[in-house]
């Protein structure tokens, strides 16, 4: 039994090395690619070359490719999503995912390789998720003979707007392919250094919800207040009161960020307006949490400006886009502490470290069909260590992200590798 315990570990030992080995020599042509994409922006609903991009290498490398699959909502729309399937034998079906879009967001990281699209950014580093993709497709295609069953790798479009897991799903992807037993995927973090991974079980990323609300009112003459019903001051006494919803009626263990990102009003300082609109964001987890803020979102707004004598037809309108909104992202336990057990053997224990929730949010959740598929998102780190000691490392997001590109590729092909081998390997 010791003698066996003993090629156990030089075998495990002996694959980590290989696969790392593997891994290194495909980096130049990997960080190449990163940098093409990262030049090489497309914002949510256009990601027409990086998705041809993606398809086309994997097309190379023995996948059955599918292109622009998907179905928005919204007729006339195309999705650019893929669907790239390689069968190895019988075994376990795996969904690997990674998002493709970019974000309205006017670079300023100063790279020789830095966005040549004007106002439009990798800063959430999609390119480094299609990068890896692409580097851990290589190695499951070279190393065919350490693992069976189906491996279903997706290039998702729209994430940036919540709308891309939907449209695939709209359009039958696990109905036209293979249904997961599983399904995975890896986010980049920018407050994580990179060659680190971190996970955790449960809950990790929390549900969205996209509200407007229309705050009416009656306008007139900016010296004369006494004679209208201004918005203005509803809409300044509103964006307290919500918050108080927060504060007052939300138990301090039920995380919710509510968030007024946008507030317009008025053409001139001297006229009153007849409405102001603020657009929200909120972010729950629990379901019946969600419920009960929404809930009090529209009771706070209707109750505001009834107190500043808005009459009942001029009441404030709120409106929940349905097609923005996303669920929690929930890691199944059982799944994500195996898949943390992979990546330290592959990686070092010392680099894998069990995270936070967060309250920013994503639409891999939406794969889980319901919870019904065990999924899990690994979070890879991608900043400078000194920077994040110093606190001046750029969150997700900002102009100025830039992940260091070789050791964060290095890290997420080795990890996503391990990932899908510890599920399907012989």
């Amino acid at each position: 039994m010791r003698y066996l315990l003993i090629l156990s570990i030089l075998a495990t030992s002996a694959f980590g090395q290989s696969l790392d080995e593997r891994v290194r020599r495909e980096l130049p042509s990997l960080v190449e690619t990163y940098k093409k994409l990262h030049a090489a922006p497309e914002l949510s609903t256009q990601e027409k070359n990086s998705s041809a991009l993606l398809a086309s290498r994997l097309r190379e490398l023995g996948y059955e490719v599918t292109e622009k699959f998907g179905q928005y909502a919204e007729p006339g729309l195309t999705s650019y999503g893929v669907v790239a399937v390689m069968k190895n034998g019988d075994g376990p079906v795996v969904l690997v995912r990674t998002d493709m879009d970019a974000l309205p967001v006017a670079e300023q990281t100063g790279l020789p390789y830095a966005s040549a699209n004007a106002g439009v950014m990798h800063a959430c580093g999609h390119d480094i998720h299609m990068t890896t993709l692409l580097g851990t497709a290589k190695m499951l295609a070279d190393l065919k003979s350490q693992w069976r069953g189906t491996a279903i790798l997706i290039g998702q479009p729209s994430e940036e707007i919540a709308r891309g897991a939907a449209a695939m799903l709209r359009a039958g992807l696990y109905e036209k392919f293979p249904r997961p037993a599983y399904a995975v995927a890896l986010h980049d973090w920018a407050l994580l250094p990179a060659g680190k991974v971190s996970y955790r079980p449960g809950f990790i990323m929390a549900a969205s919800d996209a509200i407007d609300i229309t705050v009416r009112g009656q306008g007139g003459h900016g010296a004369t207040p006494e004679k209208t019903k201004d918005p203005v001051v509803v809409a300044a006494d509103l964006v307290l009161a919500l918050q108080r919803i927060v504060s007052r009626e939300t138990s301090a263990l039920d995380p919710v960020v509510l968030t007024v990102g946008s507030i317009h009003g008025g053409t001139k300082r001297n006229i009153i307006p007849d409405e102001v609109k603020l657009l929200i964001t909120l972010r729950t987890y629990k379901s019946e949490v969600r419920e009960r803020v929404l809930a009090a979102i529209e009771r706070t707004a209707k109750g505001v400006a009834a107190t500043a004598g808005i009459p009942a037809d001029l009441a404030p309108v709120i409106t929940i886009h349905p097609g923005e909104a996303t669920p929690a992202t929930y890691n199944d336990p059982a799944l994500v502490e195996r898949l943390a057990g992979a990546v330290r053997r592959e990686i070092g224990a010392s680099e894998v470290v069990e995270g936070d929730q967060v309250m920013v949010s994503e639409d891999f959740g939406r794969f889980s069909d319901n919870r019904k598929i065990p999924t899990a998102m690994l979070f890879l780190g991608a900043g400078d260590p000194a920077a994040i000691t110093s606190g001046a490392a750029p969150a997700l997001h900002s102009s100025k992200f830039a992940p260091p590109p070789e050791v964060t590729l290095r890290t997420g092909v080795r990890t996503l590798t391990a990932m899908v081998l510890e599920l399907m390997r012989r």
